[in-house]
């Protein structure tokens, strides 16, 4: 496949300049580990609870502050407004253990302005787990900074390479086959993403299948999220669930979503097999069962995200008739998933955020108001 241009690190570029909020000193020390074992990240800052964080960037040049929910004196969320307005250029990235009442804090968060979120693991013990904790934060820390750092080690977290768009990129044509379902894909950026094109989807009355890329219990804070925006019910899948004609269905953390015809009608499914493209759940295995249920009659939408999960199952939907709408770069946090569907040319539309809902909707035949 032709890979799109890659950003380079510019010879000795500044660090990124991290401050970590958290009340632990031990879990302070183990992050600044993690965080400058890259060496495009240097941690300037740290602060024991939301009070002494907004007093310690009043005077700190700050690029990311990792910040923890729970705390005493004045926890994460609390201080989240105060320090988005003393400092609205610094980029925040919640920080929670895997509960489900964390994760619905993290949700509200970014709607309060934090930039994105990282569950921290469960145990400082898990040497695996820290080992995935580090690499998806420091590949976070990267995304968040709009500008070229260091080279980090070889191997040390997943490619965040970035594709670029341009004005002569192909796009595929615009469908004419009727569309009996809808499936998204989604990564960083995109719990954002999601609800702000849930908005524009209230009257699509097609099934909607979606893979968000995240852990267990934020799924489920997600889906309830999505419920209230959409207006009609966000299902959290469960394995063997009968899909209903204007069901909206999100894949749960740890596990891929498949589709399957059921007599006359489907039914989905949900498996742990192994991780596609690093991920489970993943955006491939979806995108091709539902092309394959619903013999090509789909519509994709690639929101924002790192990586190219889902480009294989771009790839198949396609082939048997489907099309996709892929986010633009310029309104994308990360332009990694839908960046390589539209290099690879899988495209019918490469649209900001707040055009997709409106396209797809008259892609689908529904008259927009």
């Amino acid at each position: 496949m032709q890979m799109g241009s890659v950003s380079q690190a510019r010879p000795g570029a500044d660090p990124c300049k991290v401050m970590i909020v958290d009340d632990s000193a031990v879990v302070r020390a183990a992050l600044t580990r993690m965080c400058e074992a890259d060496p495009g990240i240097k941690v300037v800052a740290t602060a024991v609870n939301g009070l002494s964080a907004i007093a310690t960037l009043k005077r700190s040049d700050v690029d990311v502050m990792l910040l923890d929910i729970e705390m005493p004196v004045m926890d994460g969320l609390t201080a989240l407004p105060e320090l988005v307005k003393i400092a609205p250029k610094t980029k925040i990235l919640m920080s929670s253990t895997l509960t489900l009442r964390n994760a619905e804090i993290s949700m509200k968060a970014l709607s309060l302005g934090a930039a994105d979120y990282v569950a921290k693991p469960t145990s400082m013990q898990d040497s695996s787990g820290l080992d995935m904790f580090q690499k998806e934060l420091i590949a976070k820390i990267r995304i968040l900074v709009a500008r070229s750092l260091p080279k980090a080690p070889s191997g040390l977290f997943p490619s965040t390479a970035a594709y670029h768009q341009n004005d002569h990129m192909k796009l595929r044509p615009v469908p004419t086959r009727g569309c009996s379902a809808v499936v998204i894909g989604s990564s960083t950026g995109g719990p954002q993403a999601l609800m702000e094109l849930m908005k524009g989807l209230k009257d699509l009355t097609k099934p909607i299948f979606i893979t968000q890329h995240m852990p267990p219990k934020f799924t489920t804070a997600l889906a309830h999220h999505l419920t209230g925006v959409l207006g009609r019910k966000v299902d959290e899948a469960v394995n063997d669930q009968e899909v209903t004609p204007s069901g909206v269905y999100l894949a749960p953390g740890d596990f891929h979503m498949r589709i399957v015809r059921s007599g006359t009608g489907y039914r989905i499914k949900l498996d742990q097999g192994p991780k596609e493209n690093s991920c489970r759940p993943s955006v491939d295995p979806m995108f091709s069962s539902v092309s394959d249920a619903y013999a090509g009659h789909v519509l994709a939408v690639m929101l924002t995200g790192m990586g190219s999960d889902g480009l294989k199952g771009t790839e198949h939907l396609v082939r048997a008739g489907g099309a996709l709408i892929a986010q633009d770069e310029k309104t994308s946090v990360v332009w990694g998933m839908p960046g390589a569907v539209s290099v690879a040319g899988l495209a019918s539309a490469i649209l900001p955020l707040t055009e997709i809902a409106r396209t797809l909707c008259t892609y689908a035949g529904l008259k927009v108001r």
